[in-house]
């Protein structure tokens, strides 16, 4: 009996110590395998700033580094400027008794391209009627680079038509009769201009050319800058203003003069 009560005691605590056991290992696993704790709802943000314009600071440039070559700007517009004549400005080539008075002239100051081929700004006096005429004219003429050596009123020259001839100078009023006539020259009215005389003598009908410095121009054609030939853009130009050309005249051939209507 005594063994028997004594085995029932060994088997109860056998039976504890498993149990004890079992609950201690079913702690860990419940512990280790304990399912995660639900997470809560983000909270609505507000809404992102706009992004604002930065300034990038600029860096000055080291000192002994290259600094970049700007960008050389082209050759500028044609431009003219229309204004009166004063007595003071035409004190040579005006006077009492010319065809035109004062107050039927106008200055015209514009662009014109250089042998050198640049730009430079020269005077043209010419009869108020015919300012939107040259004006067009020697705008053709800068936009096709077509060279001109000078263009200066004729009394820088004092008046005298043979100096400003000899100067190779661009020209057009001149109180002055027409050559070998009595009669007013088209340049007495300012309906008449003379472009690069050197390249475009006044040849007589004889052949000879009165200026040394343009014998070698006395024919056409000739290919060479600032020449006017027959029936070139220069002359096509002029003819559709109504601007005749004196190297179709017969006989006597005047290269380097356009009138208005002729003459």
């Amino acid at each position: 009996m005594a063994r028997s009560k004594f085995t029932i005691r060994t088997r109860a605590a056998l039976a504890m110590a498993v149990g004890c056991l079992a609950a201690a290992s079913c702690g860990t696993a419940t512990s280790q395998s304990s399912p995660a704790q639900p997470t809560s709802s983000p909270l609505p943000t507000s809404a992102a700033p706009e992004p604002t314009a930065t300034t990038t600071p600029t860096t000055a440039p080291e000192p002994g580094t290259a600094t970049p070559t700007p960008t050389p700007a082209g050759p500028p517009e044609f431009a003219a400027k229309i204004s009166p004549v004063t007595r003071q400005l035409l004190k040579y080539s005006w006077r009492p008794g010319c065809p035109v008075p004062l107050s039927g002239l106008r200055l015209i100051t514009m662009t014109y391209w250089g042998f050198d081929d640049k730009p430079h700004t020269g005077e043209l006096v010419v009869n108020k009627s015919a300012v939107d005429d040259v004006v067009s004219i020697f705008r053709r003429l800068y936009d096709w680079r077509w060279p001109i050596n000078k263009m200066e009123v004729v009394d820088v020259y004092k008046g005298d038509d043979f100096d400003s001839i000899d100067a190779n100078n661009t020209s057009a009023f001149n109180c002055r009769p027409a050559t070998g006539s009595s009669s007013w020259s088209k340049h007495a009215y300012g309906l008449a201009i003379d472009i690069n005389p050197r390249e475009n003598p006044y040849v007589s009908s004889n052949g000879s050319v009165a200026h040394s410095n343009a014998r070698k121009f006395a024919k056409r054609p000739v290919r060479a800058p600032g020449v006017i030939n027959p029936g070139d853009r220069v002359v096509k130009a002029f003819g559709a203003k109504g601007w005749e050309w004196g190297g179709y005249w017969s006989g006597i051939k005047d290269y380097q003069h356009f009138s208005k209507g002729g003459g």
